[in-house]
């Protein structure tokens, strides 16, 4: 135990604190690829670095994949009963990985759980998988639930993976993320910024899914689509692409104002994906302005050779794609350093990202044998 002086977007504080942490870190996504789950080594000295030593995407079965698919729609009631059933299925996942790779000495688990519903306009946010199950399954702290308490102080519960962009990936200019949604994180007037710009995945998979397929590999399909001009017209008008951050998504907006416009035109799945690639490529080429600037990108999107071509063509920042490891685990990392940072009691919650009024420590911590302690 000793003193750190710790310090981020200017703000600096004390605490008595360890400097090393392993930990399991879960996430899972809009785009329902399934479960990423990461042991992960942290350690800070002057600054956080970071070892992910094992990586695996479970999976979803159809059965919660289709379930999943569904949650916006629930009563909630019923929500109430599947976020007990997947916070049991969770614990069964981690439970295996551990076993299968053999882990010991696991501080806890930090789990970014899964989006049912999101409406911060309301202050409404909603993640399953965050009962007092998974802790007492477990026998092993979880820390979770990382958006309740932002949108309760008035911010979008939305990006959350800025602050690990600021403090592990703070050698680039942009950190662009491509999984369900686009959102991006850079450095403005020495304050964090971060916003969603448009959904991505979410909407791809949907329409490639109508072909009995998961995903369209490496944009093939939508590279042999043609443009429609009208759609393409009607989706980069949309009055969400003029507001000014903070601002997040969510797979409600996208039933409500993507799906019913595409639909309306009846084209062909090929030219329904390449005009949507062309949609999202101008909206991302639209924030990544400023010449020869360095952009990590991660996120399934990044596999997209297609879409990719098309931000690059549209964009003169330098595109930056690395390993495979980070590119499919960034975020269940960086969940994995909000549950560091929560376990700290320092700040994990940006007000500068989500428009909170203030900085804060976000996430609930989930003591096994029915202790709960906030």
């Amino acid at each position: 135990m000793f003193l750190v002086l710790f310090s981020i977007s200017n703000i600096i504080f004390t605490n008595m604190i360890k400097s090393n942490y392993t930990i399991l870190a879960l996430m899972s996504g809009t785009s329902l690829d399934g479960i990423d789950i990461i042991a992960v080594s942290f350690s800070f000295n002057q600054g956080w670095q970071f070892q992910i030593n094992t990586a695996e995407t479970i999976k979803y079965s159809i059965e919660w994949k289709s379930t999943l698919s569904q949650l916006v729609s629930l009563p909630l009631e019923e929500l109430k009963d599947i976020d007990l059933s997947y916070s049991e299925y969770l614990a069964t996942v981690v439970s295996n990985f551990i076993t299968k790779h053999k882990l010991e000495d696991i501080d806890f688990v930090a789990s970014h759980g899964h989006t049912a519903l999101h409406r911060p306009e309301i202050g409404l946010t909603y993640q399953i998988g965050n009962q007092q199950i998974l802790a007492d399954k477990l026998n092993m702290k979880v820390i979770c639930d990382f958006r309740v308490q932002d949108v309760k102080l008035g911010g979008q519960g939305a990006p959350l993976v800025p602050i690990g962009d600021d403090l592990l990936f703070n050698t680039y200019d942009y950190c662009l993320n491509l999984g369900g949604f686009a959102n991006v994180s850079f450095e403005s007037n020495f304050e964090r910024i971060a916003f969603d710009i448009c959904p991505v995945n979410i909407v791809l998979n949907h329409y490639v899914s109508k072909l009995n397929l998961e995903f369209d590999n490496k944009g093939q399909l939508a590279s042999t689509g043609k443009v429609n001009k009208d759609l393409l017209l009607q989706l980069n008008a949309h009055p969400f692409y003029k507001e000014q951050p903070p601002k997040s998504l969510g797979l409600e907006w996208v039933d409500l104002n993507i799906f019913p416009l595409i639909d309306s035109f009846k084209l062909k799945i090929e030219d329904i994906l390449r005009t949507y690639v062309e949609h999202a490529a101008i909206q991302i080429s639209m924030i990544l302005v400023e010449n020869k600037k360095k952009v990590l990108v991660t996120g399934g999107g990044a596999f997209n050779d297609f879409l990719m071509k098309r931000i690059q063509d549209l964009s003169e920042a330098k595109i930056i794609i690395p390993e495979n490891e980070i590119i499919e685990f960034k975020e269940a990392l960086i969940f994995g350093l909000l549950g560091v940072l929560k376990d700290r009691s320092e700040i994990n919650c940006l007000k500068s990202v989500t428009g909170a009024t203030k900085n804060h420590s976000s996430g609930k911590i989930l003591m096994p044998n029915l202790r709960h302690e906030t």
